[in-house]
């Protein structure tokens, strides 16, 4: 099987491009080939690689910088993202695509499912809502991962800022009052590799449906208990990172004020995942443990 990865410098694209080598010839162009914000190039670049599988990592991810950029942000998340469709289709492949908690508004008292109503608060949400939405329309079979809170041991991520911020401060303010969970870039990568091994049989035996799955974290925390969870095992796991830090406060959204509102409650119901694909990723904690005993042996 031939497998077009897009994103693939990204946090969960440079995971994929190592969970997906089994399956396949995984073809990871460089952004300069597959760049995104020129919908109009895609078309050509699928019709080269004639994939049986495309996997699409890549997303403009500065949720506050959306805000004054909406154009640039709906161009990469979704107009892109119907051009992948559109060639998937004509192509026979599966589409795997992954979108955000954001596309809710956060004001369910519980974890969101699927079929919840998407109400999103930013300019962030509403493009990677319609490149859901894209995705459906163009007809391709495929998956789209709705994930939350992505940290990993290499790129741009509250883990690493924490790490950074905790050795230069002795005090840090993080917000307390949004809840979700965290999750490892190495367990989406997984989840989405096993996921898709199972689609190729379905495929094959004619029976796939394509299907929107939520794919987070166990459990639940806040901002602010993530930051301390980290501390606590950076300084467990890595003795000799240098940790300035002696108190996280508590503080609420309203005093850290941002561009792009962010929805209190990022909690993503797991269930349909589990019921179709028999997958659950691991508790938040644990996997954040594992990262930081892989930034450890670095």
């Amino acid at each position: 099987m031939k497998i077009l990865l897009t994103g693939a410098s990204g946090q969960v694209g440079w995971e994929l491009a190592r969970s997906l080598q089994p399956l396949g010839e995984v073809v990871a162009p460089a952004r300069a080939a597959c760049d995104l914000a020129r919908p109009e190039t895609l078309a050509a670049l699928v019709d080269r690689v004639a994939p049986q599988l495309i996997v699409n990592a890549a997303a403009y991810t500065a949720v506050d910088r959306a805000e004054s950029e909406e154009a640039l942000a709906t161009r990469v998340n979704a107009e892109a993202v119907a051009e992948l469709a559109r060639a998937a289709r004509r192509h026979g492949a599966l589409l795997v695509h992954y979108s955000t908690d954001y596309v809710f508004d956060g004001g369910k008292a519980g974890a969101y499912r699927e079929d919840d109503v998407v109400a999103p608060l930013n300019a962030y949400g509403r493009g990677k809502l319609a490149g859901e939405r894209a995705v459906l329309a163009s007809g391709c079979d495929h998956l789209i991962f709705r994930t939350t809170w992505v940290y990993a041991a290499r790129g741009a991520n509250f883990l690493r800022t924490m790490l950074r911020l905790g050795a230069e401060r002795e005090t840090l303010r993080v917000v307390a009052d949004q809840v979700g969970a965290p999750t490892w870039a190495r367990n989406i990568a997984d989840a989405t590799a096993l996921a898709v091994a199972q689609a190729r049989r379905e495929r094959a035996e004619g029976r796939f449906e394509s299907g929107l799955f939520h794919l987070a974290g166990g459990g639940e925390t806040s901002w602010h208990g993530f930051a301390e969870a980290i501390f606590a095992l950076a300084r467990e796991k890595l003795p000799e990172q240098p940790l300035k830090v002696a108190r996280v406060e508590a503080i609420g959204s309203a005093e850290y004020p941002t561009p792009a509102v962010r929805p209190l409650n990022s909690r993503l119901n797991q269930d349909a995942l589990a019921a179709r694909f028999g997958l659950r990723l691991p508790p938040w904690r644990d996997a954040l443990a594992r990262c930081i005993e892989e930034l450890g042996t670095r």
